[in-house]
């Protein structure tokens, strides 16, 4: 396959339930209720909740993220082949303990059906499943930098289980494939889109060239690039080669 190509293969979720280990069956994603790893001192707990399509009446503190869920099974973000879920996105949301919202400027909790604007570029459509990634922090926390990346990190490494079963699942039961390619047409006019990003710092950061799609592992912040202006392909920025932290 050409390094200019890259192919996405999806398959659907009918349901998602709780259980001890992580599955992925018939379209059936079974998922564990709660972290493997011991949290860190700032933090008073993690909550994993599945909302159902349709059933938006519920609470939500602000959402950090929506993340689709996608992995590399063969090439690097831009080319080869990536697996990914239709039908369910992984949601960030965040809290202290006496309700002080993590992204307190702009924050959206609430009432999940009046805080989510669904079938938009990057959001749920209405029949999709949400999983719910609730961080809930002890109060006086200090909202930095490190604090964001290590809540972006949890995250992260609840997913990737999930990733690692799609890497496993055989291409050709996928319900959709889409084929992509970086198209030179010479002659033509030279089309640049120009995309601004954070790098303020705290969650005004953006890793670039993650080892998963919208991950975290081994992805560089656009902080420690000093902001300084990256090039991506048209299939490197489809294949998820920004995550953004705001």
């Amino acid at each position: 396959m050409s390094e200019d190509t890259l192919k996405i293969k999806a398959f659907s979720v009918k349901d998602i339930v709780f259980d001890t280990k992580y599955r992925f069956t018939d379209g059936h994603l079974a998922i564990p209720e709660t972290i493997s790893t011991s949290l860190p001192a700032d933090f008073e707990s993690i909550t994993i909740r599945i909302v159902k399509p349709h059933h938006l009446d519920v609470q939500t503190n602000t959402i950090m993220d929506i993340c689709p869920i996608s992995t590399k099974v063969l090439g690097k973000i831009g080319d080869g082949i990536t697996h990914t879920l239709t039908g369910a996105y992984f949601l960030i949301t965040g809290a202290d303990t006496t309700g002080i919202q993590l992204h307190d400027f702009g924050a959206s909790n609430g009432l999940l059906k009046d805080k989510i604007s669904l079938g938009k570029a990057g959001t749920p459509n209405e029949d999709d499943y949400m999983i719910f990634f609730d961080v809930l922090l002890k109060p006086n926390f200090s909202f930095d930098r490190q604090l964001v990346t290590t809540i972006f990190t949890l995250a992260d490494q609840y997913l990737q289980p999930i990733r690692n079963i799609l890497k496993m699942i055989n291409g050709r039961y996928a319900d959709e494939t889409h084929e992509y390619s970086n198209e030179s047409h010479p002659g033509k006019p030279k089309v640049v889109v120009v995309k601004e990003v954070a790098g303020q710092g705290a969650m005004y950061d953006n890793l670039l060239f993650p080892d998963e799609p919208s991950g975290m592992t081994n992805g560089v912040s656009i902080i420690d690039m000093n902001n300084f202006p990256v090039l991506l392909t048209p299939n490197e920025y489809r294949d998820g080669a920004i995550r953004a932290m705001v």
